[in-house]
C-alpha cells in the first residue's frame, strides 16, 4: 500500500451533542429492559432491519411479506427478491459471530448476502461501478485496480482507530467510506447498513435489534443527497451527522416503545405486538391475531384499554360504529 488511507473528516459541536445525547439514550433504552428478554420485539425489529435495507434497494416485497419469507411461509413474488430476504436475513443473524474489523469476514458476510444473486459473491468488483440512485447516476466509484488497496486502508484505519474514535463516529465513517469505494458489484448498500450496525452492536449490544435502516428508509432522498454532497464537499461531516441523527431518533422511538411496554396491561402489550404502525385493522383481524373468538371479550378486554389509553386510534373516528372502521397503532 503506497500511502496510509486517512478518511477526511473532523469532529464538530453538532456531532458531539448528538453523541452525548445518543449515549444518555442508550443508558436510558438499557433501564427500561433488556432486548436480550424481548425476544419478540429482537424478532421484528430484525425484520424491520431487513425489510427497510432491501426497500432502499428497490426490492418490492411487503414487510408483512418479507415477514413469511423468514418465517418459512410461501410467498408469491419475485424469487430474485426472496432469495434478497432469506441472504440478508442469514447475514443479520450472523452479527453476534462477525468481528468488525476483519475483511475476510465482510466478504465472507457479502458472500451470504448475494448468494445466487450475482456471479461472484464475496469478491470485488471487476468492472468500473456508477452509484445510481434510481435512474440518476450520482457518482462514479474509484477505478477497480485501487478497490483492494482501499479497502485494506480502510479497514487499517478502522484498526488503529477503534480506541480513539467514537463507534458512533468510527462506525458513520466507515458506512460513507464504503459506499464511496463501492468494493463489490452488488450489495454494497446492503453491507455498509450491516456493517455499522456490526460495528455499533460491538460498542452496545442492544444495536443488534435496533432497526437503524428504517430511519434511513424513512429518509432515504436525504440519505443519497448527503453521500453527493460528502463527495463534493471531499469528506463525511454531513453525511456523519445525518447518521447519528438517524441513530438518535430511532433510539428515541425504541425507548417510546419499551417504556410502553413496562406500563401497559397484558392485553394491551398482546395487542400491540400484532399491529404495525402502518398499517390498519379491522376489529375481527385484530381479535383473531390475538386468539379470541368473542367480539364482546375482545372489545372489552383489549379494544377499550387500548382506545382510552391513547395506544390506538379509529381511522372514522365520527362514527365508531362504521362497518368501514379500522383501528391503527398511534
Amino acid at each position: 500500500m503506497s500511502d496510509k488511507y486517512i478518511p477526511s473528516f473532523s469532529l464538530t459541536n453538532e456531532m458531539m451533542m448528538l453523541v452525548s445525547r445518543i449515549v444518555e439514550k442508550v443508558q436510558t433504552v438499557q433501564a427500561y429492559s433488556s432486548l436480550d428478554s424481548m425476544p419478540k420485539l429482537r424478532h421484528v425489529n430484525r425484520i424491520r432491519s431487513v425489510h427497510s435495507s432491501l426497500a432502499i434497494e428497490a426490492n418490492s416485497l411487503t414487510f408483512e411479506q418479507v415477514k413469511d419469507v423468514i418465517d418459512g411461509r410461501i410467498v408469491l413474488g419475485l424469487q430474485k427478491e426472496i432469495q434478497e430476504v432469506i441472504n440478508a436475513y442469514e447475514a443479520y443473524q450472523s452479527i453476534p459471530k462477525l468481528d468488525p474489523y476483519s475483511l475476510d469476514d465482510l466478504k465472507k458476510t457479502h458472500e451470504v448476502m448475494t448468494r445466487y444473486l450475482i456471479q461472484e459473491p464475496g469478491s470485488f468488483r471487476n468492472g468500473e461501478k456508477g452509484v445510481f440512485y434510481g435512474d440518476k447516476c450520482i457518482f462514479m466509484a474509484p477505478p477497480t485496480k485501487r478497490v483492494p488497496e482501499l479497502m485494506a486502508g480502510l479497514f487499517a484505519w478502522m484498526k488503529e482507530s477503534k480506541n480513539v474514535v467514537h463507534p458512533l463516529i468510527l462506525s458513520s465513517v466507515f458506512h460513507y467510506e464504503f459506499v464511496f469505494i463501492h468494493p463489490f458489484s452488488d450489495g454494497n448498500g446492503r453491507m455498509a447498513r450491516l456493517w455499522q450496525a456490526l460495528i455499533l452492536s460491538k460498542w452496545k449490544k442492544l444495536f443488534q435489534y435496533i432497526p437503524l435502516e428504517s430511519q434511513i428508509q424513512d429518509f432515504q432522498n436525504d440519505y443519497y443527497d448527503v453521500i453527493v454532497k460528502c463527495n463534493h464537499a471531499g469528506n463525511s461531516n454531513l453525511f456523519i451527522e445525518f447518521m447519528l441523527h438517524r441513530i438518535d431518533e430511532i433510539l428515541e422511538k425504541t425507548k417510546k416503545e419499551l417504556k410502553e411496554s413496562s406500563e401497559l396491561s397484558d392485553e394491551e402489550k398482546k395487542l400491540l405486538s400484532q399491529m404495525r404502525p402502518d398499517m390498519a385493522y379491522r376489529a375481527q383481524e385484530l381479535m383473531g391475531k390475538v386468539g379470541l373468538k368473542s367480539l364482546k371479550a375482545f372489545r372489552e378486554n383489549y379494544l377499550k384499554p387500548a382506545l382510552e389509553a391513547g395506544l390506538i386510534e379509529m381511522t372514522i373516528p365520527d362514527k365508531p360504529n362504521s362497518k368501514n372502521q379500522r383501528y391503527r397503532k398511534k
